[in-house]
């Protein structure tokens, strides 16, 4: 029988002192120990991990996380095994000692009790290993949790291929899914359940308002200007706060400009060593960094509740990105500023970061590799046939699975009958360039939230599939327009909005479309096959261009 809910208040009571539940979080625990896959949108700091941590304390057997970054994987074990007085959580990665293995899957084999293993951390490349999955599917496990799970999705706005192979992970352990991730619109919670292999996924969503957090743009045609608008308001912001650049050179500058100021400033990106970053990390949740400079790389899995700024002084690659990123900020619920610094010209720079295209020659390979076996193939084996670095390689092989050339199956890949490498490859390029496509539209949305006049949380909330008012009254556009006496938001002398919002809607070139937004006398669809595309309302009434399904 499964653990009722009286049991789930214990566990978080008797084991993690727990006495009340967040919104969202019993439901989604009940879900999950009644065998229902669950996917789980929370902001950071609304309790996502109590959501999987309590049922499988709760549980016989052992879950397994899958967590994108060690840092994240180190600072969850500490916790529960803190919380449990006992070693109950063990991170398997590179770089344990073969002795730590051991000792985590002897524990993880007992049976239930003190010294029982309940929690294995593992990075999406540690679980794609043949050996490491013949290995969990010899345990009783009791759940599989995904982690930042918007990384599976090409929507989402930080997607990793290795997350691509996980849908093998989940047929191998056939047991309940919990992902889990702090911002997901309703394109990425579509393909979470999709390339995870989901069955009628409970969703619990907390919405995505963040009151606290005050919306504000600017716009620049010089690069100079731009730059001395940025550490001038960086210098004035209350501390402590985040700074985003596109580059790793553009940390740098700005740190050491911030530096000359007086502020304790420091960069953040992927080239720095791995033992810098950790410092940075660290320092600056201890409040003795005062601003981090940083790319993307700097932020998931950051819980730090009292950061008062987080400036953009580049265009991030879409809204998802964004939202992410200056979640950030405000955690303690007290007002933050939030403010994007924009340049036109700054889109170039995301456009060629989104145009590369796969590598043709290698494509044809790893198809060949897969075809010339009559029997499925592990992709470990693959893997060291062709000597691709594991990224590339889930990269190239995620692009044959999706483009239909390529399936999978618990014990490995095989080559579609009837389908030659020139078939295999044309597929492939198409399927990219589709991707690119939808990145270039999902660049273009974040280009209409820099230039709207609108409010600016409306449009956020329209994205993520949420109504709102028409002026929310804290954002720099909202402000204009009670300064100036305007009303935003749609007039009676503006053309009727003939959909509803996240209504689905068939264009004849473009497909299945769900409405996401009106404004300024447009409509923004997006559509599966060609992203986001914003129509003119009055050419759609007139044209028919879009029906209901």
């Amino acid at each position: 029988m499964s653990p009722s809910r009286a049991d789930l208040q214990r566990t978080a009571s008797e084991v993690f002192g727990w006495e009340d539940f967040r919104p969202g979080q019993l439901e989604a625990m009940e879900a999950a120990v009644n065998g229902q896959d669950v996917i789980c949108v929370m902001p950071t700091g609304a309790g996502k991990s109590a959501v999987y941590q309590v049922p499988a304390m709760t549980l016989p057997g052992t879950a397994v996380v899958i967590s994108p970054l060690i840092a994240l994987q180190r600072d969850q074990t500490e916790a529960i095994n803190e919380a449990a007085g006992a070693t109950r959580a063990y991170v398997l990665n590179s770089a344990q000692p073969q002795g730590y293995w051991d000792e985590a899957w002897a524990a993880a084999g007992k049976d239930d009790g003190p010294g029982k293993a309940k929690f294995l951390f593992l990075g999406p490349e540690q679980a794609a290993r043949e050996e490491v999955l013949e290995l969990l599917q010899a345990l009783d496990v009791s759940l599989l949790v995904i982690d930042e799970a918007h990384c599976v999705s090409a929507w989402g706005h930080d997607f990793r291929p290795d997350y691509l192979q996980l849908d093998q992970l989940v047929r191998a352990l056939d047991k309940p899914v919990v992902a889990l991730t702090a911002t997901a619109a309703p394109p990425v919670r579509a393909e979470i359940a999709e390339q995870l292999g989901m069955r009628s996924p409970r969703e619990i969503s907390l919405g995505f308002d963040r009151p606290n957090l005050h919306l504000a743009a600017a716009r620049y045609e010089d690069a100079e200007d731009k730059r001395r608008a940025v550490l001038e308001q960086a210098g004035k912001l209350d501390v402590p706060g985040l700074v985003y650049v596109a580059t790793r050179a553009e940390t740098e500058e700005y740190a050491a400009a911030l530096q000359e100021s007086g502020l304790r400033a420091d960069a953040y990106h992927a080239g720095r060593s791995h033992e810098d970053r950790h410092r940075i990390h660290e320092e600056f949740l201890q409040d003795e960094v005062d601003i981090v400079v940083a790319t993307t790389a700097f932020g998931m899995g950051i819980d730090k509740p009292n950061v008062r700024f987080v400036v953009h002084a580049d265009i991030p690659d879409s809204v998802d990105s964004y939202y992410q990123e200056i979640g950030r900020g405000g955690r303690d619920g007290e007002p933050t500023e939030i403010f994007l610094h924009y340049r036109p010209e700054d889109l170039g720079i995301r456009r060629f970061f989104a145009a590369k295209a796969p590598d043709e020659e290698a494509l044809a390979k790893l198809f060949k590799a897969v075809k010339k076996h009559t029997e499925p193939v592990p992709q470990a084996g693959l893997r060291e046939e062709l000597d691709l670095n594991p990224r590339r390689f889930s990269s190239l092989l995620g692009l044959l699975e999706q483009s239909g050339s390529v399936t999978a199956a618990d014990d490995g890949y095989s080559a579609r009958s009837g389908v030659g490498a020139k078939t295999a490859v044309k597929a492939a390029l198409e399927f990219s360039e589709q991707r690119r496509n939808i990145e270039e539209s999902r660049l273009e949305m974040m280009r209409q939230y820099a230039e709207t006049t609108e409010c600016r949380r409306r449009f956020l909330l329209n994205y993520f599939g949420e109504d709102a008012p028409d002026m929310c009254g804290y954002c720099d556009n909202c402000e204009r327009a009670e300064a100036e006496g305007e009303e935003l938001g749609p007039k009676e002398s503006d053309t009727a909005q003939p959909f509803p919002l996240q209504s689905e809607v068939i264009h004849s070139e473009w497909g299945l479309g769900t409405v996401m937004s009106y404004e300024d006398e447009t409509v923004t669809v997006l559509f599966e096959s060609a992203g986001y595309k914003t129509l003119s309302v009055e050419l759609v009434l007139e044209k028919g261009l879009l029906q209901e399904p």
